[in-house]
């Protein structure tokens, strides 16, 4: 990633949000390395050198400043090839890839040749596939070492460390102090009853209109929605263990951040928790460069997200269930699939008391317990058959994905057709250039009465035009 470091200086001088984690910036006086947001005095130019990730600077012996905690700036969002491969590759090390598995084994999983990722890797952050998951791991640590009580050993394992004995040698040898150095006003003791974390965003973030889609989208009994917060169950196996519990998301006072709370029973997986809600969230969304390429359609809801999922399956069965049906007959007919198939919380939390059921669960009830559910013969045998080709691995419906083979491997599903298959990769596979070009309400929001000619006039808002379709749906509800 080529960085022009007159433009880096200029947007630290004025804390320019705009560019939080597009690069981070080493003091050469200090050996410290800070995001463009960070309120510290601004150093001078001659002691900065800007870098495309946080361990791009690590790798050459800066340490993270303990006031604007790299840990905690967003990602990055793109449509280019190679920056979606290199964002695929991160979200797999995020959950976990390279702690017990070999880098040819994630470069099979995105699709590519080992040597190919690293170059790729290297031209997008800076550094090799290894050291960027060993610098996630510690500032996950650091993360945790601020944010929960959690004891040190525990904080160990959460980050992908076998070893405390390793961590504690590697977080003093890279950050140049103990960890407990970041514990001095704790007295860490047993497993907290909750988790709590912030992730940033770029502002401007339209939040009201995030939590109104998807509290008009609520499951019943999976998911909560009130005027301020956003709950629901979660399910993530980890290492032939499943670890459930509930996960509560609203935004952050005087941040330009989300305020995550997380069940402590995902103190072992809390990466692949957050890693979840940043894609839910839209955390790496870029809304100057989004909504100025949209223009006037823009114009009414600066900052407008596309809401992602915590499960891509659980999204497709939306999909399928939302065809030709409004979206309140929808909620409610998700409601009875959750309520016959879905397994009750361990614990439940008021008004959230069971899961979505996975595509295991769904593909061994079959159509017909589906059907019983008031789902039409034919919608059943398609979210049956969709079920079971992903519960056998056939068909990954993450960001990770490859959109154009999952496009298609989607339309060959009997009973998912082009609407469907582009709104599971608007909101599962994260692909921003989605178009529902016979959306009734695009077509009415277009005025127009043929898809074609709303899929010709979408040309004007690519490559983003999954934010085109949420501005149009927004304007046309208000």
């Amino acid at each position: 990633m080529n960085l022009d470091a007159d433009s880096c200086y200029r947007a630290l001088t004025t804390h320019d949000a705009r560019f939080d984690g597009r690069f981070f910036v080493g003091v050469s006086s200090t050996r410290i390395y800070c995001r463009p947001v960070c309120t510290v005095r601004t150093p001078r130019r001659a002691n900065c050198r800007f870098f495309p990730s946080a361990a791009a600077a690590e790798v050459e012996g800066y340490r993270p400043c303990l006031r604007c905690r790299p840990e905690l700036s967003p990602g990055m969002a793109s449509v280019d090839a190679t920056a979606r491969l290199a964002q695929a590759a991160v979200d797999q090390i995020e959950a976990g890839a390279l702690e017990d598995g070999s880098l040819e084994a994630l470069a099979e999983r995105v699709g590519v040749t080992s040597r190919h990722l690293r170059r790729v890797f290297v031209a997008q952050f800076g550094v090799a596939p290894i050291e960027f998951a060993q610098t996630q791991r510690l500032l996950l640590a650091k993360r945790l070492l601020t944010d929960t009580a959690l004891p040190v050993t525990e904080i160990a394992l959460a980050s992908g460390f076998h070893s405390l004995r390793r961590f504690n040698a590697l977080f003093k040898t890279r950050y140049r102090m103990a960890p407990g150095r970041l514990r001095k006003a704790r007295a860490p003791g047993a497993l907290p009853d909750t988790l709590r974390f912030e992730l940033a965003y770029r502002p401007p973030y339209a939040f009201d209109a995030m939590l109104a889609f998807l509290r008009d989208r609520a499951i019943p009994g999976v998911e909560a929605v009130t005027g301020t917060t956003y709950a629901r169950s979660l399910a993530l196996a980890h290492r032939g263990t499943v670890h459930e519990g509930v996960v509560a998301v609203r935004r952050a006072p005087r941040k330009a951040a989300l305020a995550v709370e997380l069940s402590a029973s995902f103190a072992h997986v809390v990466p692949l928790v957050l890693a979840r809600v940043k894609h839910a969230f839209d955390l790496a969304a870029n809304p100057a460069e989004i909504d100025a390429h949209l223009g006037a359609l823009a114009t009414a809801n600066p900052g407008l997200r596309v809401p992602g999922t915590f499960d891509g399956f659980e999204l497709a069965v939306r999909a399928i269930v939302g065809q030709q049906i409004s979206v309140r007959g929808a909620r409610t007919m998700l409601g009875r699939v959750a309520g016959a198939l879905g397994p009750p919380l361990a614990a439940p939390h008021a008004a959230i008391v069971r899961r979505f059921p996975d595509a295991a669960g769904v593909a061994a009830a079959g159509p017909a317990a589906l059907a019983q559910c008031g789902l039409t013969p034919a919608r059943a045998r398609t979210i049956a058959a969709l079920a079971n080709v992903v519960a056998t691995g056939g068909l990954t419906l993450g960001p990770d994905a490859d959109v154009d083979a999952t496009l298609a491997r989607l339309q060959a599903i009997p009973g998912i057709g082009p609407w469907t298959a582009n709104y599971i990769a608007m909101r599962a596979l994260r692909w921003p250039d989605a178009f529902l070009a016979n959306d009734l309400v695009v077509l009415r929001a277009l005025k127009e009465t043929r898809s074609a000619l709303a899929q010709a006039r979408s040309d004007q808002w690519r490559p983003w035009r999954s934010y085109a379709v949420m501005h149009l749906w927004k304007g046309s509800s208000t």
